[in-house]
């Protein structure tokens, strides 16, 4: 069974920076994940949140990734797809799919936060409707040599899209989740799942995806389905130095994750069973210690393997994403070496 190391990159700007520098810094990060033999690099979808990103045009990055490395799969984590329009996205999602000669993973969600919706004007209660439209519409566009589709939002009549994938059907998706209701869902639609501990713990992941699994059996699917974890990742020389040199960044990014939960739970479109107030609180106290604990992988080349074969046994996971600089304060050279331990020290005990 094959272990997939990625990289979940935000294309961070701390305090300070300019956004040539973010971008100067964040290829040089990718191009030595090629170099050092990492298998992909995951984008995320950050919007109107200049103190913390540039990564607003996932698949624009993802083309450039696809056309300087030979290699690396290049994912996206995830595109919103209720924020697309989706033949737009389509058309855009198969280029970089032809450009990188199939190395496009498609992963895709909803997104957490409704401020970035509300920067859209799109009502975030339409959220999970569109979405469902919208990888509809992707998959026929992506199949069929013309189509017509009348939904909620969008109706086409005999559209033609071109270019196809180079994968086909279409590139892998993969689906992200947070609430419970959802885990089932992915696994009827035959999709991979990305699994995330930044509002629970590394122990609320196990029933979800029990769930998600026995789901998958019961649609009918080959396999088991598979589970990918996003979770911050900090390797070091020695144990002291990984546990204290991400500290002040891994913290920082718990309280302003908590300040951004909290804020979002009055926001329209909020299911109350998210419980999002408390959860937000909670992550605004939370000790580092809890953290280390409950939440992030942390350590020495032989701690984080131990980790990460612990929870790849016990929850059955395919591959991880890596939060490499969670809270975007991590020094570039800190996080350039510790990419560099993942990938030349961790990775090859996973062969």
């Amino acid at each position: 069974m094959t272990f997939e190391f990625g990289m979940f990159h935000e294309f961070q700007r701390t305090v300070g920076m300019s956004e040539e520098d973010a971008f100067s810094i964040s290829f040089e990060q990718v191009d030595a994940a090629e170099r050092w033999g990492l298998d992909a690099m995951w984008l995320a979808e950050i919007h109107v949140a200049p103190e913390r990103s540039v990564c607003s045009a996932p698949l624009t990055l993802a083309s450039a990734i696809a056309a300087r490395t030979k290699r690396m799969k290049v994912g996206t984590a995830v595109q919103v797809l209720p924020l697309c329009h989706p033949l737009r996205l389509a058309e855009e999602a198969a280029t970089v799919d032809q450009i990188s000669h199939g190395r496009l993973i498609f992963g895709v969600g909803r997104s957490g936060f409704p401020r970035t919706y509300e920067a859209y004007g799109v009502p975030y209660g339409e959220s999970r409707e569109r979405f469902a439209e919208t990888l509809d519409i992707l998959k026929r566009a992506w199949t069929e040599p013309q189509f017509s589709y009348h939904g909620k939002y969008y109706s086409f009549d005999n559209v033609a899209l071109t270019p196809k994938p180079y994968q086909k059907p279409w590139p892998e998706i993969r689906v992200a989740a947070n609430s419970a209701d959802t885990f089932p869902q992915i696994a009827k639609l035959g999709h991979a799942v990305f699994v995330a501990v930044r509002l629970g713990t590394l122990e609320e992941l196990e029933p979800n995806i029990r769930a998600y699994r026995e789901a998958w059996k019961e649609a009918g699917h080959p396999g088991e389905g598979k589970v990918f974890l996003r979770a911050p990742v900090y390797v070091a020389d020695t144990d002291r130095q990984a546990i204290e040199e991400p500290e002040e960044s891994i913290m920082y990014f718990y309280r302003y994750l908590g300040e951004r939960l909290e804020d979002s739970a009055s926001r329209a479109g909020v299911r109350a069973v998210e419980d999002r107030a408390a959860r937000g609180r909670r992550l605004q106290t939370i000790s580092y210690e809890d953290a280390l604990r409950e939440k992030i992988i942390v350590g020495s080349v032989e701690r984080v393997s131990d980790r990460l074969l612990e929870l790849r046994d016990k929850l059955g996971l395919d591959g991880i994403l890596a939060e490499m600089n969670c809270g975007t304060k991590i020094p570039h050279p800190r996080v350039m070496r510790s990419l560099q331990l993942l990938c030349e020290k961790v990775k090859p005990r996973f062969n």
